[in-house]
Formats: C-alpha cells, structure tokens, sequence
C-alpha cells in the first residue's frame, strides 16, 4: 500500500525511498487573489513521491478551489461505487468568505480531501489526480473551460444536482415514490444506518458549534469584565486596588485562554464533525448511483427478455424481419449484460468501502473526542488555577 499523508496532515516517511512507494500531499500557503466578487484563495499543492508515473519527486503547482472541485466532479463521475471525499462548502458571505479564520479551515478541509484520495487505493491511480497534482495552471484553466455534461456546470449548480439526488435517494427510502428497487436486507440495512448515522452526526454537530460559540461569548465577557475591574482598581489608592487590578489582568489573561481554546474546538471537534456530514453526503450520493445502476439493470433485462420473445415468434413466422430483430436483441443483451456487470461492480465496491469508511472514521472521531475532552480539561485546570492564584489576596482584602 502507498504511504501517504494521512487526513489529518500528518506525514508518514517511508523507510527508504527507493524501496517502498509513497506520495504525499500538502496544501498549503493560502492567498487572496483579484478584487471584489473575482476575488478568490489560491492554495501552493506540493506533491512528493517517488512513484514512476509522476514527473518527479516533487512538483508544486497553484491551485483554486474550483480546480479542487473539477477533481472531485471527475472522479464522481468515472468512480461508480466508491466513496468520493466531500468538498467543503464555498462560502458565499463575503464578510466570512475571506477571513482568516474561514481561509484556515478551507485549507485544512481541502488537504484532507486531497490526501484521502492519494490514501485510497483505486483513486490515487486516477489519471486525473496526477493531472491536478502536476498540470500548471494555464492547462488546469484549459481544461476546466473543455469539459462538458455535469462538468461544464458550475460548483453551485453540481451542488444543485447532488441535493436533487439527495432528495431522490429520501423520496425512495421514505416510500414517497415507488420505482423499481433492490430487496436485499443488507442494502436496506445500510441505507438506514447512513440517514441515521446523517441525522446524528448534525445534531453533534449543531451542539459542538453552540459549544464554540459558548467558550467565544465567556472569553469576550471576561476581557470586557477585565478592563471595566482594571478601570475600578485604578480609582483605589490601596491594597484593593492592587486586588482589583490582578483580577482584571487575570480575567483578560483567561479570556485570551478561552478564544484560543474556541478557536482549537473549532478546528478538532467541530470541522471533523461538519466533514463527516459531507462524508454522509457523499456516501448517499453514491447510493443514488446504485439505486439508478439497479433500475436500467432492471429495464435493459425485461426489455431483452421482450426482444428474445418478439424474436422467436418472427422466428417462428419466417418472417424477413429476423436478421434485424437479431441484431437488435444481440446489441440489446450485450448492453444489458453491461449494465447488470456494472451494477455487480458497484455493489462490489460498495461494501468494501462501507467497510473502510466505518474503519477510519472509528479512527477520527476517537481523535477528535480525545482532543476535545484534552482541550476541555486543559481550559478548566487553566481556569482553576488562574481563579485560585488570587484567592489569598482577595481574602487578605476581604479580611482587613
């Protein structure tokens, strides 16, 4: 297996370079590029491997997020049957689409989506993965303006599509709609632990925000807390204002804690979160695939079944119509043994990566909860310890 960067930007070394194949990704160095609404974030992509399709052992080369999404839509469209790592959204509040702290996150969504694909074992063989990793610009901007069909839409109109899928793949499941669809216990199982896992995942989610946004209004009221009892020791000549003074200073120093710690919740707890909802998202969209893959097997079988019959009587009639009708039933079931092959393949597929997905996000979700109970005990030592350092002043005040 290749060794890659894992998701979450950690580099593994191979032992020796010339003898185990590897391939890491970083995406780094955002910058903001043109004015007003044709402004946009360009991100440096460095690649490093020593595989022998690629150009060299390391290339860089500029990327924008819409060049991260034509990877995406192309490996949607080619890889029936395998997971697709989500995108992150794209912003459409200017105020947000820009700021440093959206910038960060971006970032790190988009290097995770990279590198989950070099880490999957079908997907780091795309051709169009090494195009992204080592076309420059001018051909990336080339090919992004060639591609046609779902390609040539823009990121807001492929996300349209994804959500009118999403809403297909509910219709079935819910019952509103009755087209042809598979009986098989196991995928019913699977569709029903994907909407749970879905709705369970956001209201995590949801809670973990409120939690960020709980820590950010604590850390603004203590330093605005800080200054006004900074401002009231400063009218006390005495030992109280000197008290007064250490709490304001203390209360602004626990506040920097608190945005700081704000800012670690968002990024390891509520970011992995929020990505494993696309993740669901994704997975649902590849659902959609096989739901549609099941029916035109469904359609292509019964219409060659029709063909075979129709052929038979003119058979029967020695009718001059044979020839045709035979070459119109051979062409029929060489298309409909396709179909039912790629509706295997795509099963196939599908359980062995319900089985990888489960697997690693086992794995990243035990990481981002050890992190946030590490950064929740971290905050409340840091807290008690700042609050008890002033006790025996404030009692020395309170005594005298």
């Amino acid at each position: 297996m290749i060794a890659t960067r894992s998701v979450s930007g950690s580099s593994q070394s191979p032992r020796s370079p010339s003898s185990q194949p590897y391939l890491s990704v970083s995406v780094t160095d955002p910058v903001k590029l043109g004015n007003g609404v044709q402004a946009y974030i360009s991100y440096r992509v460095i690649t490093k491997t020593n595989l022998p399709e690629y150009q060299g052992p390391e290339k860089i080369v500029i990327r924008r997020y819409s060049d991260f999404v034509w990877l995406h839509d192309r490996l949607f469209e080619k890889y029936k049957g395998i997971f697709i790592p989500p995108l992150p959204e794209k912003s459409a509040v200017e105020k947000f689409r820009f700021s440093a702290e959206f910038i960060e996150m971006r970032r790190q969504a988009l290097d995770i989506f990279v590198n989950r694909i070099a880490l999957h074992h079908e997907l780091q063989q795309s051709e169009d993965l090494r195009t992204f990793l080592q076309a420059d610009e001018e051909t990336m901007e080339r090919l992004r303006s060639q591609e046609t069909g779902i390609f040539k839409k823009k990121p807001t109109d492929f996300m349209q599509i994804f959500k009118d899928v999403q809403s297909k793949v509910s219709d079935v499941v819910l019952g509103k709609e009755k087209p042809v669809e598979e009986s098989n216990p196991e995928y019913e199982k699977l569709k029903h632990y994907i909407f749970e896992l879905e709705n369970h995942l956001a209201e995590a989610q949801k809670h973990a925000y409120r939690l960020v946004k709980r820590h950010r209004e604590l850390g603004q009221s203590l330093s605005d807390f800080g200054k006004a009892v900074k401002l009231l020791g400063a009218c006390e000549g005495n030992s109280l204002g000197k008290a007064f003074s250490e709490l304001g200073t203390k209360s602004e120093t626990l506040s920097v804690k608190l945005q700081k710690e704000a800012h670690q919740l968002l990024m390891n707890f509520e970011e992995p979160l929020k990505d494993y909802v696309r993740a669901v998202q994704s997975i649902k969209a590849t659902i959609a695939e096989r739901a549609n893959a099941f029916r035109r097997q469904c359609e292509l079988a019964e219409t060659t079944k029709l063909k075979e019959i129709n052929l038979n009587k003119l058979t029967l009639m020695r009718s001059d119509k044979v020839g045709e009708a035979e070459i119109e039933y051979q062409e029929l079931k060489v298309e409909s043994e396709e179909a039912t092959r790629m509706f295997e393949m795509i099963v196939r597929l599908m359980n062995e990566e319900i089985v990888r997905f489960q697997e690693q996000k086992t794995l990243d979700m035990g990481i981002a909860f050890h992190e946030f109970a590490k950064g929740q005990a971290r905050l409340a030592n840091g807290i008690a310890n700042a609050w008890r350092s002033l006790i025996p002043k404030l009692e020395a005040c309170s005594s005298s």
